[in-house]
Parts: structure tokens; C-alpha cells; sequence
């Protein structure tokens, strides 16, 4: 997905991130939930945490058949903003080792705390799959219809 990057020139170069995405016309939207990446390991730090959040996210996007490319928009709960300040570094290197140069629209929220008491950052996106890449509906399976006993 080709999306056209929205940084007007009153409000200066972004850094690591752009202001807008506009998406193409002929996609589906993708709302992915938040991901938490706890299976790092207990005590895992935040970069660590990080990676393997965003790795969820792009595991629900290629579930639809779509990319990195494909997201437009992320946005970050983390924890402990002090931590995360203290980890932009190795928090870059998490983000380019999974999403490379692909930089959506981004928002970063301080939180008391997440719902799994381990994590320590949370992450979530929009992604706009093209149709012609979306997966057939018996590709993924809808776990929200339960049967009752």
C-alpha cells in the first residue's frame, strides 16, 4: 500500500514518524487490537517488550494478507514514560528490526498500567490492506462465535 505521506511544511519535519498517512482508495481497513509482547520473558525490558509487540502486529496484518507497509497509523501505551525515554535507542532499533523504514502516523500515550500486569508496553494499528491482497475468509478464523453447552 502506497500511502501519501501528510506533513504540512507549517509544522516542521516529524522525527521518526509522519503526521498523516493518507490511504489509497481500493483497500479494506484493519483495526488491530493491542499487543503486548510479555513473552519475552518475565522482567523483560521495554525495547524488548516493544519488538515483540509490534511483531504482533504485523503477524495480524500479514493474517490479512497485508504488510508493514500497510499500516497507517500505530499508537503506543507504554508504562513508565521515564523508561521509555531512557530507551529510544534500543526502542529504535526494536521498531526498525520489524517495521524497517516504514514510519505511520504515531501516538504515544503514558498509562498507570496495562490489563497483563507484566507488560509494560502495549501497541496498536490501523492498517488499510489492498484488496488484492487480502487472505480468502476461511484463511483466519473468527473466534468470537462460541457454542453453547
Amino acid at each position: 500500500m502506497t500511502y501519501e505521506i501528510i506533513n504540512p511544511e507549517a509544522m516542521g519535519c516529524p522525527r521518526g514518524w509522519n503526521n498523516g498517512m493518507l490511504a489509497p482508495e481500493g483497500g479494506r481497513v484493519l483495526f488491530v487490537a493491542g499487543q503486548i509482547g510479555v513473552g519475552e520473558g518475565p522482567g523483560a525490558d521495554l525495547a524488548a517488550q516493544f519488538g515483540a509487540a509490534l511483531a504482533n502486529v504485523k503477524r495480524v496484518v500479514e493474517g490479512a494478507g497485508g504488510t508493514a507497509a500497510d499500516v497507517g497509523r500505530l499508537t503506543v501505551y507504554v508504562t513508565d514514560m521515564v523508561a521509555y525515554r531512557g530507551s529510544l535507542a534500543e526502542i529504535g532499533a526494536a521498531y526498525r528490526a520489524v517495521f524497517g523504514k516504514h514510519f505511520p502516523a504515531m501516538s504515544l500515550v503514558a498509562v498507570t498500567e496495562l490489563v497483563d500486569p507484566r507488560a509494560v508496553v502495549e501497541v496498536e494499528a490501523t492498517a488499510v490492506i489492498p484488496q488484492a491482497h487480502l487472505r480468502p475468509p476461511h484463511a483466519t478464523r473468527d473466534l468470537t462465535r462460541t457454542e453453547k453447552p
